[in-house]
């Protein structure tokens, strides 16, 4: 008697697929952050613009520049295309 394995793949779209990608690179780099004090949130993605919002210690921190530089090159390197990672303030709103 044999036993099949379904199984399941969500039908998602190439946009939900690329931002499901993004998703994961910050949720890989955001338990340093919060050990440290910090924070990153994703605010909005349009185009190849990725705007994120750091927080907490990462807000003052003089390597803020180079946590971006690394997310950044993570997110290049997991969607296999340029992207701009842009931090943005507090307040900001997507399509302002």
């Amino acid at each position: 008697m044999q036993t099949q394995v379904l199984e399941t793949k969500a039908a998602t779209t190439p946009e939900a697929q690329r931002l499901q990608l993004i998703n994961e690179v910050i949720e890989e780099v955001r338990p340093n952050l919060v050990r440290d004090g910090g924070d990153c949130q994703l605010i909005s993605v349009d185009g190849n613009k990725i705007n994120v919002r750091l927080t907490g210690a990462c807000v003052f921190c003089k390597l803020a520049s180079a946590t971006l530089e690394g997310i950044q090159a993570k997110m290049i390197e997991k969607l296999g295309e340029f992207v701009r990672v842009i931090p943005v303030p507090m307040g900001f709103k997507p399509g302002h």
